[in-house]
């Protein structure tokens, strides 16, 4: 059963920085991008960072030059260091793994961890 399990959530003050892991367990085929998203209470979930299985990235403009994406593909682990954060950054962060299966591609999703940036 494929787990994404998160960690390196918290408080920091702002201009702080936090580091953030999500390991990925069980039986999965091929992974064909790694992210994070994040959602801050009354609003939507959106994409704070993505990386591929080729080392792409991606990075939603407010985090551009503050946060790094990185991953550890023997340990199907994904990491973001977030540099600089502003009180802006305050979210529940998710996990999230896509996995590719045959022309299918399958999400998972970690459960979430918060992160509190205070002014």
């Amino acid at each position: 059963q494929v787990q994404l399990v998160e960690s390196g959530g918290g408080l920091v003050q702002a201009g702080g920085s936090l580091r953030l892991s999500c390991a990925t367990s069980g039986r999965i085929f091929s992974i064909n991008a790694m992210g994070w998203y994040r959602q801050a209470p009354g609003k939507q979930r959106e994409l704070v960072a993505t990386i591929t299985s080729g080392g792409s990235t991606n990075y939603a403009d407010s985090v551009k030059g503050r946060f790094t994406i990185s991953r550890d593909n023997g340990k199907n682990t994904v990491y973001v260091q977030m540099n600089s954060l502003k009180p802006e950054d305050t979210a529940v962060y998710y996990c999230n793994v896509v996995e590719a299966y045959g022309g299918i591609y399958i999400n998972y999703w970690g459960q979430g961890v918060q992160v509190a940036v205070s002014s």
